[in-house]
């Protein structure tokens, strides 16, 4: 799997007003955007080709953020998504883009941490075949969309928002399929709220027998953070894992760096246009061996 796509649309109405002026992926969690995050969980999966969804008014920042990815060893496109329309609307916007490979998908309101998380992810973006959702325990599931397993660990149900739920096992907003999703999604209905499920989606391949369930064990944090309190949640998290680690979490540039993208003369040039930052003073010293 070669290409990702990033949602970073919609309204963020949740957190009005910090979301009037800009969208929610945008806003720092802790000390970098949160678009970084679930960038660099697909760069994590070896990802070079990128597409970014959002809205007509925040592309061009996403633009002067990110740029065409060349600084990064990478590829990005951008598509705007006028309306908030559903998720697997993504896979109408990008059909030209997918054009008949294997695509991942994440929401840019997402963060995923923990130890092996990028040997699980690419051992995921090599298949070719069906769909993969990730799984994590919730103590609210009936906010999420819910997958109940069998014994054995293969999914038997996905309700999205489901009034009892039949676990505590909420999808996250990371998904990998094959190149079937386009005309999948094509056949999706809206739903009651006028939306393009990704739930639809995801049980057409569980009605096929071609849906997997990748459930992140303990040790794992996943975070949502589109709404006030678990956006700070997020930023606590972040803080906290990072003083203590002398880490960066979600460092796009590291990233690029560890997997072979850039070399250290390059890392060097990306720390300069930070500035006196810290994050800035990270990519140098990474890039003169002082950090681990």
């Amino acid at each position: 799997m070669k290409k990702g796509i990033i949602l970073a649309g919609g309204s963020g109405s949740r957190l009005y007003p910090a979301t009037l002026p800009a969208c929610k992926q945008l806003l720092p969690v802790f000390d970098k955007p949160m678009i970084y995050y679930g960038f660099s969980v697909l760069m994590l999966a070896g990802i070079r080709h990128v597409l970014i969804i959002s809205t007509p008014a925040d592309l061009p920042r996403f633009r002067q953020l990110l740029g065409d990815g060349g600084n990064l060893g990478m590829r990005l496109d951008y598509a705007e998504q006028a309306a908030p329309r559903g998720l697997a609307e993504a896979f109408l916007i990008g059909a030209p883009f997918i054009d008949g490979d294997p695509v991942a998908l994440i929401l840019g309101d997402n963060i995923f941490f923990g130890h092996g998380l990028s040997g699980r992810l690419q051992a995921q973006a090599g298949r070719n075949d069906g769909a993969t959702v990730f799984a994590y325990g919730v103590k609210d599931p009936a906010r999420y969309g819910v997958v109940e397993l069998d014994p054995a660990g293969r999914p038997v149900s996905l309700v999205e928002k489901p009034a009892n739920p039949r676990s505590n096992l909420a999808v996250t907003g990371l998904y990998f399929y094959d190149s079937q999703v386009v005309d999948i999604a094509r056949s999706v209905r809206p739903s009651a709220r006028g939306e393009l499920e990704i739930t639809d989606v995801n049980n057409t391949y569980l009605a096929r027998g071609a849906l997997r369930v990748e459930r992140l064990p303990r040790g794992y944090a996943w975070l949502d953070a589109g709404t006030e309190q678990s956006l700070l949640e997020a930023a606590n998290f972040i803080a906290a894992i990072e003083r203590r680690q002398s880490l960066r979490i979600g460092c796009i540039e590291e990233v690029a760096w560890r997997q072979g993208w850039i070399d250290s003369a390059q890392l060097r040039r990306l720390a300069k246009t930070m500035g006196s930052s810290g994050y800035g003073q990270y990519l140098q010293e990474l890039a003169d061996g002082a950090a681990l």
